[in-house]
């Protein structure tokens, strides 16, 4: 890996000792690691543990780091990613308002590598709307936040504000060292050749969605008719979570409402998980007006069982019969009450007739970008890690050929910048 520079910062919580843990395992990865902290850091865990573990000094002051008489601004470029374990939530506040009162906040100022917090502090420290506001205006700024997990703190409560894993924030670590661009193939793409997507400014951008509010649904939905059964599809959620990935990387600030799937929730993510049609509904409309971009990958059911039994259904004659009716047009009520600044993207799934279809469904629900695919094309479709897709927009479509769903999601943001820009 050519000796990668992280640089780890330590801030003043009593999770300060996992950093430990961190430290010695990103140094036997192979990575040059160097340890900034705070003075109340250095109440928890002693500079030479941190000195052992990384096999480099410990910076833990403005005016004393002899041979280096600015060494928040020689810290800072030497850094390939900064990771601030743990991020307390004083530290989380003085970094997006831009306090640097010690060496630590004063190197993170002048960093301009990928920056990552993972917040641990007590549950409701963390809950606070404060708090809360201040980890959504670092998304907001295009750092990458590694949520807490949940568990038994110290303080003996129990809730959200422990520090990840070690190997969660090492694989934070390594994707935003491996870095945050799409598919250097996609430029290639007969697509990127015929629109002005100016798709390499953007990979050559760190963030290029900084500041944007993406709203993205994936999976299938579940529809009951006994506490025992349902009526759902085959969709995995796969192209919806890789979209919703693909922004998070790109600097938006992402919230994914999600069906039921087998795929583990993304890092940085806020994620609200859903069962029904009418959940998703609720859901999606909660958020929209917060979202600059919505893209709407999930198969949501287009009917529900009329009723619920209570109890299982048993088995009594050769036949049953289920009355349906039918779920909300969630597509519909976004395009309905799309604002100009808003970009909607929508899915169609077809059999038969794809280009025709689609180009009804995108006419029919006020989009802006419509992804079109047929089941029957090898490569395409549910549970698939490609696609093969037609991309239709108000007055001309594309047909794609095949790529990963990673691709594909880049293709679909680039387009919505686009749409964007056209529409200012």
């Amino acid at each position: 890996m050519n000796q990668l520079h992280v640089l780890v910062a330590v801030s003043g919580g009593i999770a300060a000792y996992k950093a430990c843990a961190l430290v010695s395992s990103l140094s036997k990865k192979g990575y040059d690691v160097k340890v900034v902290m705070s003075d109340h850091a250095r109440e928890f865990v002693s500079e030479i543990n941190f000195a052992a573990l990384s096999h480099n000094p410990v910076y833990t002051s403005e005016f004393n780091t002899p041979g280096d008489p600015i060494p928040h601004i020689s810290l800072a470029k030497w850094a390939d990613v900064l990771i601030v374990a743990p991020a307390t939530a004083n530290t989380i506040a003085k970094a997006v308002y831009g306090i640097g009162d010690n060496l630590m906040t004063s190197t993170f100022l002048a960093c301009t590598c990928p920056k990552i917090l993972c917040p641990a502090m007590n549950v409701h420290m963390y809950e606070n709307p404060v708090t809360q506001a201040n980890i959504a205006r670092a998304r907001e700024l295009g750092w990458q936040i590694v949520e807490p997990e949940a568990g038994l703190l110290a303080c003996q409560e129990e809730g959200k504000g422990r520090l990840p894993e070690t190997e969660v924030m090492i694989e934070a670590i390594e994707k935003a060292l491996n870095v945050k661009k799409p598919d250097q193939n996609i430029a290639s793409l007969p697509l990127m050749q015929s629109e002005d997507l100016l798709l390499d400014e953007l990979m050559d951008q760190d963030h290029p969605l900084a500041g944007k509010h993406v709203l993205v649904n994936a999976g299938p939905t579940c529809e009951p008719f006994d506490p025992v059964r349902f009526v759902t599809n085959h969709s995995s959620g796969k192209q919806g979570y890789a979209i919703a990935a693909d922004a998070r990387d790109w600097g938006a600030q992402v919230i994914l409402v999600s069906g039921p799937v087998s795929l583990p929730e993304p890092e940085g993510i806020k994620t609200i998980h859903v069962t029904t049609a009418c959940e998703m509904e609720k859901a999606i409309m909660d958020n929209e007006a917060w979202a600059d971009f919505i893209i709407m990958a999930a198969a949501v059911a287009d009917y529900r069982p009329k009723t619920v039994a209570d109890q299982k259904m048993k088995k009594s004659d050769e036949s049953m019969v289920v009355e349906f009716v039918k779920n909300p047009d969630i597509l519909k009520q976004l395009g309905l009450g799309k604002r100009k600044d808003q970009v909607l993207c929508g899915f169609a799934m077809e059999t038969q007739n794809l280009d025709q279809n689609a180009r009804a469904k995108l006419e029919a629900k006020n989009c802006d970008l419509l992804i079109a695919n047929n089941l029957t094309t090898s490569g395409a479709g549910f549970q698939s890690d490609t696609n093969v897709v037609s991309l239709l927009k108000k007055d001309s479509v594309e047909h794609l050929p095949k790529m990963s769903k990673e691709q594909l999601g880049f293709v679909i943001l680039a387009q919505m910048v686009q749409l964007q820009k056209g529409a200012e």
